[in-house]
């Protein structure tokens, strides 16, 4: 996900797509652990992508109570 994407989401979208992202690096994991990944940097990938929608989330409430 590239951060222009996230930046054209509003805000209950953005912590709708958090929650199912993070719910998405669960399943990554268990499946990793049980059988591993034909392509492990996924989950590398995966833990940013959640790491840009979080940024992006704190920044909001940062400008909201500004």
């Amino acid at each position: 996900m590239k951060q222009q994407e996230i930046n054209e989401l509003t805000t209950p979208e953005l912590k709708e797509r958090l929650a199912t992202e993070k719910d998405k690096l669960v399943t990554m994991r268990l499946n990793h652990a049980i059988s591993p990944l034909e392509n492990p940097q996924l989950i590398k990938a995966q833990r940013r992508d959640i790491a840009r929608l979080m940024t992006e989330v704190r920044k909001r409430q940062m400008n909201e109570n500004k």
